[in-house]
């Protein structure tokens, strides 16, 4: 098994720079997921680690080799594409093989190699019928199976489920997280969708603008996200983002909302070592807030439900205190219009200087 290795890589094309100072390893049986919107740079970052882009500057090493000047062909790279690229009139197997024909292996090889590619995949059942008439979770199969029968160092997956129904694509991130499991090699997987990176991956890389704005585990990205950026982008339904300044009131620190206030004294004086200035965003997720009917907390909050979304298990509350639109996921009855008291979690709080947009609690 080998490692990724990504150091300083940057792209230019002409005046615009795709990708910034990217840097980051992917060690054996590790899913790396390099998340972000379109045009932040994950695909174009993708495409260098296979050959098919050349950097601008930087460096790329599989298996501790420098494979800058390596031809696609020989950096023991497994591509996947988002269209999977399949030979239709061709069966299972023959599809599973070609690789390995091109390579002449002996057929008693070639077989066994395609009959054990087949059994982790799930496709022992179809491997001789046409590819014409699989699934779509069929397919991608195949389109995995055909980059991991010829045994790549590095497996490249450019955003194989974004073509996929929502419902087949939930079962599809599983048997895709199975079979990385099982084959255990290193995985550079690309993707806007947050919650596929946060299934699939080991390791989430947040991308924005050509930079990775943070790289941690799913759960780390989540609860402790390093960037406003991230805050935003990571969570469903979104971190609740409210501006606000640090104002001191006699021996009291608050962050002030203009619509509310939230005491702070007790951690003021950590905060104000890391601000640029007063002026402050607020995080916090419609998890980390609680809502009642009546005031059972003095630190409560008044606010008006504006509507609600029922999720089944739970419902997200459209809420506005004072002219802040503010987000609850929780489960309590009421109904559009009704008044209702709003508590923050502080221990669950995140503070962003607004200038520099980095997290400083």
């Amino acid at each position: 098994m080998a490692k990724l290795v990504v150091r300083s890589l940057r792209k230019l094309f002409g005046d615009f720079e795709a990708v910034k100072d990217v840097s980051f390893e992917v060690s054996e049986k590790e899913t790396l997921c390099l998340l972000g919107p379109s045009g932040c740079g994950k695909t174009t970052t993708l495409r260098m680690i296979a050959g098919l882009e050349t950097p601008t500057s930087g460096y790329i090493y599989i298996d501790d080799v420098l494979v800058n000047d390596v031809p696609p062909q020989k950096r023991g790279i497994g591509l996947v594409f988002q269209d999977y690229a399949i030979f239709p009139h061709m069966s299972v197997f023959d599809n599973l093989a070609f690789g390995l024909k091109v390579r002449r292996t002996p057929k008693h090889e070639l077989t066994a190699k395609v009959d054990e590619t087949a059994r982790l995949l799930g496709l022992s059942d179809v491997l001789h019928e046409s590819a014409k008439g699989l699934g779509l979770s069929e397919i991608q199969r195949v389109a995995i199976g055909r980059s991991i029968i010829l045994d790549p160092k590095i497996l490249l997956l450019d955003e194989p489920l974004s073509n996929v129904a929502a419902k087949v694509r939930e079962r599809m991130r599983g048997e895709l997280k199975r079979i990385q499991k099982e084959i255990g090699i290193a995985t550079v997987f690309v993707t806007h969708d947050q919650l596929e990176a946060m299934v699939l991956g080991d390791r989430i890389a947040v991308m924005k603008d050509g930079l990775i704005e943070q790289i941690a585990g799913p759960d780390e990205v989540y609860a402790h996200p390093h960037t406003l950026f991230v805050a935003d982008f990571i969570g469903s339904p979104s971190m609740n983002l409210i501006e606000c300044e640090l104002l001191e009131k006699e021996d009291r620190v608050f962050l002030d909302a203009k619509d509310f206030a939230i005491n702070i004294t007790k951690f003021a004086e950590t905060i104000k070592k890391k601000t640029t200035g007063p002026e402050l965003i607020m995080g916090i997720r419609p998890e980390d807030l609680s809502m009642s009917i009546k005031k059972i907390d003095p630190k409560a909050i008044r606010g008006e439900v504006q509507f609600i979304e029922s999720l089944g298990s739970s419902s997200v509350y459209h809420l506005r205190v004072g002219q802040k639109p503010i987000l609850v996921k929780g489960l309590l009855e009421v109904e559009a219009g009704d008044k209702v008291w709003v508590t923050f979690d502080l221990k669950k709080l995140h503070l962003f200087d607004k200038k520099t947009e980095v997290a400083i609690w």
